[in-house]
């Protein structure tokens, strides 16, 4: 966990007159995860597809900052050559090609990948091995997966370019608890074997245990970051992502003219 795998520096982005992302900074240590929490509009999708560069894919474009992995910019690369550089992302919604069987869909994911038949081979075993179901249906068509197998070929298809983040966009979403639980288990492990994970998760609950570090976004800025846990412990946090609400909370909500409490920055 020494260097800095992928540094944010005062990225904003937009869609045409509308601005999504203001001057965001965020870091992910290397062997880590570090999730970024927020509502719907906070801008949580706009900055992964800044990241990984798909943001103009979407109508949407990077209007300033810088994003390095490693200390090698990446903000200048196409799509293609950041997946090269080790970044891969799985999109919300899963985004699997249905018509195509599953082991063509994890061939599809090494394409952009580095390291030949070798690195590919060695890319499919450690798939198999966090998810056999995607071994025992690999000639089966993706879209006759259940939400939750299709998930898992999402995140399957990312691992195949061996990135050095993975950087996953509501992986939870739309799943029941127990695949949900199942899928987190899946982060932790993928985790666990070198890859630095950047999660986007409106369960916050779930999110906040896995990771070591967070971020909330409103309205395209962070106005919240720290370690984890204790962000996990902030009366803020509990009462707007954790639905956590005690008298003093409620008297505290109450105080402001809207019912909320105010957000200040908070630098851990």
């Amino acid at each position: 966990m020494g260097g800095s795998a992928l540094l944010v520096r005062d990225l904003s982005a937009g869609y045409g007159p509308v601005r999504a992302l203001r001057h965001v900074s965020l870091e992910v240590p290397e062997g880590t995860v570090v999730t970024v929490l927020g509502g719907n509009g906070a801008g949580k999708s706009t900055l992964l597809r800044a990241v990984c560069r798909t943001l103009s894919f979407h109508g949407g474009a990077v209007t300033g900052g810088t994003v390095t992995l490693g200390g090698r910019p990446l903000d200048r690369l196409p799509p293609d050559r950041v997946v090269a550089a080790g970044v891969s992302q799985v999109p919300e919604g899963r985004r699997v090609f249905s018509r195509m069987t599953v082991a063509d869909n994890l061939r599809a994911g090494a394409l952009g990948g580095a390291g030949g038949r070798v690195g590919r081979a060695r890319a499919l075993r450690r798939v198999h091995e966090l998810f056999p179901v995607l071994a025992d249906r690999a000639g089966q068509r993706a879209g006759l997966l259940s939400g939750g197998e299709q998930q898992m070929l999402a995140v399957g298809r990312a691992l195949m370019g061996a990135p050095e983040v993975l950087l996953l966009d509501e992986p939870s979403l739309g799943l029941a608890p127990l695949m949900a639980a199942r899928i987190a288990d899946t982060v932790r492990e993928i985790n666990e074997q070198g890859t630095s994970v950047l999660l986007v998760e409106q369960n916050a609950a779930l999110a906040l245990r896995l990771a070591s570090r967070a971020y909330v976004l409103e309205v395209g800025e962070v106005t919240l970051s720290g370690p984890a846990d204790e962000l996990a412990a902030s009366d803020e946090v509990r009462r707007r992502y954790l639905g956590v609400v005690d008298e003093d909370a409620a008297s505290d909500g109450a105080a402001t003219p809207d019912g909320l409490p105010s957000l200040s920055r908070w630098k851990g």
